[in-house]
């Protein structure tokens, strides 16, 4: 009989220095803060690499836009304006900027001025979390809204250049 009781305290001592289910429960209190954590990087660096993406597509586009250039797509020249959204989309590297507006100070929305005319190229987009958590902070869908702008002063180009 004693020794069965000596048996049983011994695996019962066994299985109490036991830490094999510690670890399994650390890891469950754990791992959710650290998956936020890790995700909600993610979106930070979507947020910034997005936001540098459309800055740097507008000013390419407001460089461009200066010049009074044209485009020339199929034997035929574009539009300033048209000209000028191309530009910004062949920049933006994947991100959504077919909301580009143009405009300047003597022709208004739709126009990018004639020569020594200030062009202001602007844009309005949004981006969609993908941590619900941080999310909900940028409002009810978690999206996250970006303006972006630049304003640029034409060059001297020919007035035939305008249209």
């Amino acid at each position: 009989m004693k020794c069965v009781r000596s048996i049983r305290r011994g695996i019962l001592r066994g299985l109490l220095k036991s830490s094999g289910g510690q670890s399994l429960v650390e890891f469950a209190l754990v791992a959710p803060l650290f998956f936020l954590l890790i995700f909600g990087m993610l979106d930070l660096g979507r947020v910034l690499f997005t936001q540098m993406t459309l800055q740097h597509a507008l000013r390419e586009a407001g460089r461009y836009a200066v010049t009074g250039n044209h485009i020339t797509q199929g034997g035929t020249n574009l539009s300033r304006v048209a000209s000028i959204k191309q530009i910004a989309q062949n920049s933006a590297a994947g991100a959504d900027v077919s909301s580009v507006t143009i405009s300047s100070v003597s022709g208004g929305s739709g126009s990018a001025g004639g020569p020594q005319d200030t062009v202001t190229v602007s844009l309005t987009t949004s981006l969609k979390l993908i941590t619900p958590l941080i999310g909900r902070y940028f409002g009810p869908n978690g999206v996250y809204t970006f303006t972006v702008g630049t304003t640029f002063r034409n060059e001297p180009f020919p007035p035939a250049n305008t249209n």
